[in-house]
């Protein structure tokens, strides 16, 4: 019989436990932040109707979703079990959500906010960095029939508060309203594709100048019109220097001068909810290629690494499920890249995955006779609320030192004869790299440990 390949398959990513370890810690922080700004955390089925995948998207996108053998016979209609349902794999998170909200839509509060955090898939091309299977970290406020303009700059808010937490270096929040894209194109008086105009205008940083103006060409804009979409996108500046030469273009379409108002209106809610100005800027050439969004996009990039591209991004849109309900729904929301930004983050070395076990205490009995105060050692520090291992195994005194030193947790605890004897625990712990030991009776540990804990892990 030939041996059975092991190895993970193409496009999939699979950690060691350190890894594990840092990986989830960030999807910690991502959790608990959006947690903090009144986000309910919701689930929805990896597996859709296919025609509720396909009903909002296409392009290369449709040619990636993953189709599954329905051999179950799950029916599309509970009360006819014989009718089989074409299934798929969600491919992102915002589809499920539009079905989610029209489904639920009579017992749901609006403005509804919620964040979902999971996999999604999609058929991508094997490639380094690319994955098929991947976290999405996504928060949306759904309003009924209107939004408010101030959650366009709440959402801002929070990947401010986010990546100040996650502390992978400065980074830029870069914001636009694709109502001045589009009424910019609109004015100019030319029949074109407007959606094609503003996948090419997205793709600025990826092509060169001449690449940029031969697509707009190709699109049927005049030289003169491509010049006009090109000195536009570049405009630079301050927030109030950008806004001010925009306002100087003399632009007159209603379109536009809307996405003025609401760039301005944005950013000068974001200075009040708290966002230091050295943390964000308009791009006009922010376009977000994906054609549902109607008004504020974004993108963050960590300004050390652009070569990584956006971090985080996502905007406003006018009707989340026009699909699947008649309600008007608009909205806006951000989305995270996690598996992409870990792996990328991982490979040029920002995210040391140095932390060996999930453990704050290693407890090691030293032989079987010291299980029981070892085991009631446990439970006492689990109920104070430290996570603890307790080595169980039959090994060498040499063997468990040598799996005590290989995790590294912040404090071992060991239990022999002349522990149970005194009534009082070998605590050993490391400051400023030297091993520390101190005997502490059962009754005092929870307290030294938690005394000695910050200082312990801030390491």
């Amino acid at each position: 019989m030939s041996k059975i390949i092991t190895k993970v398959l193409p496009g999939f990513m699979e950690l060691l436990p350190e890894e594990q370890i840092e990986f989830d810690r960030i999807k910690d922080v991502i959790t608990e932040t959006y947690k903090q700004f009144g986000f309910t955390a919701l689930d929805t089925p990896i597996i859709e109707r296919s025609d509720v995948l396909f009903a909002k998207i296409g392009g290369e996108t449709g040619k990636q979703i993953y189709s599954v053998e329905n051999k179950q016979g799950i029916s599309v209609d509970d009360s006819n079990g014989t009718e089989k349902a074409n299934l798929a794999l969600r491919f992102d998170l915002t589809v499920p959500l539009a079905r989610y909200v029209a489904e639920h839509f009579n017992e749901l509060s609006f403005p509804f906010r919620r964040c979902h955090i999971s996999k999604v898939y999609r058929g991508e091309r094997s490639q380094k960095g690319r994955f098929r299977e991947f976290y999405q970290c996504d928060i949306d406020v759904i309003g009924k029939d209107k939004l408010s303009i101030y959650y366009d700059a709440e959402i801002p808010s929070i990947i401010y508060q986010l990546f100040r937490k996650l502390n992978f270096g400065k980074f830029t929040i870069r914001i636009n309203n694709r109502k001045l894209l589009n009424g910019l194109i609109d004015s100019l008086n030319t029949r074109v594709n407007t959606v094609e105009i503003l996948r090419i205008i997205d793709k600025t940083e990826k092509i060169s100048e001449n690449d940029l103006r031969t697509q707009l060409k190709e699109q049927g804009l005049t030289d003169d019109l491509v010049e006009i979409v090109h000195k536009f996108i570049k405009i630079k500046g301050s927030v109030n220097d950008v806004l001010s030469q925009v306002k100087q273009l003399g632009i007159e379409n209603e379109l536009f001068s809307e996405g003025i108002k609401e760039l301005q209106t944005v950013t000068s809610l974001m200075t009040n909810m708290g966002v230091d100005s050295d943390y964000f800027v308009i791009d006009l050439s922010i376009a977000r290629g994906l054609d549902y969004y109607t008004g504020t996009v974004y993108e963050t990039i960590l300004d050390n690494y652009p070569k990584l591209g956006s971090v985080c991004s996502g905007g406003r849109f006018d009707n989340l499920a026009s699909y699947y309900t008649k309600e008007k729904l608009p909205g806006v929301g951000i989305s995270i890249g996690l598996t992409r930004l870990f792996y990328q983050l991982r490979q040029i070395g920002i995210i040391p995955c140095t932390k060996k076990t999930i453990a704050d205490v290693i407890i090691v009995p030293m032989d079987n006779s010291n299980i029981n105060v070892s085991l009631h050692t446990a439970q006492l520090l689990r109920t104070n609320g430290f996570k603890v291992d307790v080595l169980l195994e039959e090994m060498s005194i040499k063997k468990k030192f040598q799996y005590v030193n290989k995790k590294d947790a912040a404090f071992t605890i060991v239990v022999g004869t002349d522990e149970e004897l005194s009534g009082k625990l070998t605590v050993q712990f490391k400051v400023s790299n030297e091993i520390k030991k101190q005997q502490i009776s059962l009754s005092s540990l929870p307290d030294f440990l938690n005394s000695h804990f910050e200082e312990r892990i801030a390491r």
